[in-house]
């Protein structure tokens, strides 16, 4: 397979230190950290997790141990609380992982005793997801290819498992489960665990949003150019790439982890650096679970760095270099989409579409997408301030409305963005989302107009209450 990017090579084999080897989590800190100082070595013994970091060899170390999931919610076991710092701690409540391991025990015992692993020809999909995959979510998901599908609503339908039920329902329909031969088990023992890595308590950087990219990915990877064109593998990759693009991420942006000097900026050089660890940890869940172990090694590392190319090409720091890029080809009419590498790079922009295409949806979607995301940069300029840190652009909730965020945003960066996926795929669907933008950016104008009217009577009325006698 092609790549169209040198990936950096970050080696995965590298001996282990004891210390490390019982870590399970989300981001930790360094010891170097200058702000948050050192963390307690008996809640680091408690951590099974994606990462740890060897400051003396500046490699990343992703450890994820082969234990039963249930490790999560073991009796005793006290999650670190976030309060203090919420982008710092593991995001494990006792709660819903035990709920969620009763599921994959359940199918775990359906599975074994199925026909499909006696040997009996299966004549129908085998639908792995009980309760969650009946009634009203089922229906939903007869119409996933719709660009107006509600995610929320169906997360809701799902007791939360939006990410698990949709994904899964994907490979299943394009049949890529038994086309590589994936183990049903590992696979869904895969996506629990990817869904779990997502932080709950993000308001927008949740599984949610990983669910919301994967529909959008399906949408485009459906429009006439791409389907005659893609292959099974690029198929895989486009679907497990919207589903892991933001895993572990942990609520604040890179420019916050750099300036707070966290260990994640200094591993990867202040580049790409939540890309970087989304990735690596979507490598450490596949490699955990052991969902590729079965395909040639030289495969399965391939589809690893692939995937990685990917994710990375979500950096919004990067926008410009692959819109440039986009432009270039599409001036020049020089796609070939029977080129692997071609066929990558349009994967790429797809992937970026998808993650940024909140204001292309309808507007009671797209108005609470634009909510959530602003209020996660508020939180984030709430916690600067409260550590006397320059508040970041956009952050500071003083100063800034959901409007004026959500029409610059449109402006400058969805709208090119957009407009250039139209000349390659000018299609209904393509038209639909620049109407939605449209439309979008409008609401948004007028409601900050009621805003300043109302700002203003309100401050005109205190002048003259301040004025009588």
């Amino acid at each position: 397979m092609e790549v169209c990017y040198q990936l950096p090579v970050l080696p995965l084999d590298r001996p282990v230190p004891k210390h490390v080897l019982s870590r399970r989590g989300a981001i930790s800190f360094s010891s170097s950290s200058s702000l948050f100082g050192a963390p307690d070595p008996r809640q680091l013994s408690q951590r099974r997790g994606a990462i740890s970091y060897d400051s003396s060899d500046q490699t990343a170390l992703y450890i994820r141990m082969l234990g039963d999931v249930r490790v999560r919610s073991q009796v005793g076991f006290e999650p670190e609380r976030r309060s203090s710092h919420p982008y710092l701690y593991i995001d494990f409540p006792s709660s819903a992982p035990e709920r969620r391991v009763h599921r994959l025990l359940s199918f775990q015992r359906y599975l074994h005793s199925s026909r499909l692993l006696r040997g009996v020809p299966q004549q129908i999909p085998l639908h792995i997801l009980d309760e969650d995959y009946t009634g009203q979510a089922r229906c939903m998901l007869e119409k996933v290819g719709n660009w107006n599908f509600d995610i929320f609503l169906f997360d809701r339908l799902t007791n939360g498992n939006s990410l698990i039920t949709l994904t899964f329902h994907l490979l299943n329909q394009y049949g890529l489960v038994e086309l590589f031969q994936l183990d049903m088990v590992k696979l869904w023992r895969f996506l629990v665990m990817v869904q779990e890595d997502y932080h709950s308590d993000n308001p927008y950087h949740n599984a949610i949003h990983a669910a919301d990219v994967t529909q959008a990915m399906y949408c485009y990877m459906r429009e006439p150019t791409l389907a005659k064109s893609l292959t099974s593998c690029d198929i895989l990759l486009g679907l497990l790439a919207a589903a892991t693009h933001d895993l572990d991420h942990p609520g604040v942006n890179q420019p916050f982890l750099i300036k707070t000097d966290h260990y994640l900026a200094t591993l990867y050089r202040n580049t790409s650096v939540l890309e970087n660890h989304h990735w690596k940890s979507a490598v450490g869940l596949l490699r955990e679970t052991g969902l590729f172990s079965h395909l040639p090694a030289e495969d399965s590392l391939n589809m690893e760095r692939e995937l990685g190319s990917l994710i990375l090409a979500t950096d919004i720091s990067r926008q410009n270099e692959y819109l440039s890029r986009f432009r270039r080809h599409l001036d020049q009419e020089n796609l070939c989409l029977s080129n692997g590498s071609h066929r990558h790079f349009i994967l790429q922009m797809a992937l970026k579409c998808a993650d940024i295409c909140n204001p292309c949806r309808p507007w009671e979607l797209s108005k609470q997408w634009s909510e959530k995301v602003t209020e996660e940069f508020f939180q984030q300029g709430d916690i600067e301030k409260k550590h006397k840190l320059e508040v970041s652009p956009l952050c500071d909730r003083g100063i800034n409305t959901v409007g004026n965020i959500q029409i610059g945003f449109m402006t400058y960066v969805a709208e090119p963005l957009f407009a250039e996926w139209a000349r390659f795929s000018d299609t209904r669907l393509s038209q639909t989302m620049l109407g939605h933008m449209g439309l979008n950016k409008a609401s948004w104008g007028s409601l900050q107009q009621e805003q300043t009217s109302v700002s203003e009577e309100n401050h005109s009325f205190e002048l003259q209450t301040h004025q009588m006698p």
